[in-house]
C-alpha cells in the first residue's frame, strides 16, 4: 500500500509539473548586451525597440553549426514567404572573424548581432539555449508569440507570423 501511496503521489507530482514557454522577455534577457557588426554593443531591449511595429523572427545561430548551415535553405524560404518580418541573427561564433566570414559565406540577410555572453549570458540562460539553431517569433510589440523552434519550417513559426 505505501508503493501505491508514493507512486500516486510521484504520478501527482510529475503531472503537476507544467512547462509553460515564456511569453515576455526577463528584465535581465532584455539588459543582455550584443555586439553588432560595426563593433557597437547594444541591448536586447533596444534590439526590439528598433523594430517595434514589426514581427521579428530572431534566429540563434553558428557558422560551425552543421544544423544551422543545413537549414539555410529553410530560412531563406521563409524570408521570401514573410518579406514583412524582421530578421535577426544571434551568433554563437567562437569569435567576430568566425561570424562575419559565416554571414558573408551563408549569405545571411537580416540584423546580425555576436552574444559575447555566449550561451551563459542573461538571454541565453532566459532562453535555455539547449540546441542550435534556436528560432523565437517576436510579435509587434515585443511579446513572444514563439518561444522555441529548432527548424525554420517549424509550422508553428508560420503559425505565428499570420
Amino acid at each position: 500500500m505505501k508503493k501505491i501511496n508514493y507512486l500516486f503521489v510521484l504520478l501527482l507530482a510529475v503531472l503537476s509539473c507544467e512547462t509553460k514557454e515564456a511569453t515576455q522577455f526577463s528584465t535581465e534577457a532584455l539588459n543582455d548586451t550584443f555586439t553588432d557588426l560595426k563593433g557597437n554593443e547594444i541591448a536586447l531591449s533596444d534590439i526590439l525597440e528598433a523594430n517595434k511595429g514589426k514581427t521579428i523572427v530572431l534566429e540563434v545561430w553558428a557558422s560551425w553549426c552543421s544544423d544551422c548551415i543545413k537549414g539555410m535553405p529553410k530560412l531563406k524560404a521563409l524570408q521570401n514567404e514573410y518579406k514583412d518580418a524582421a530578421y535577426v541573427f544571434l551568433s554563437l561564433d567562437r569569435n567576430h572573424g568566425a561570424w562575419k566570414r559565416g554571414i558573408e559565406k551563408y549569405n545571411v540577410i537580416g540584423q546580425h548581432y555576436f552574444m559575447e555572453s555566449g550561451r551563459e549570458g542573461a538571454f541565453g540562460a532566459f532562453a535555455d539555449l539547449n540546441w542550435i539553431p534556436r528560432y523565437m517569433v517576436i510579435g509587434e510589440n515585443g511579446e513572444i508569440k514563439l518561444f522555441e523552434a529548432i527548424e525554420a519550417d517549424d509550422n508553428n513559426i508560420a503559425k505565428a507570423l499570420k
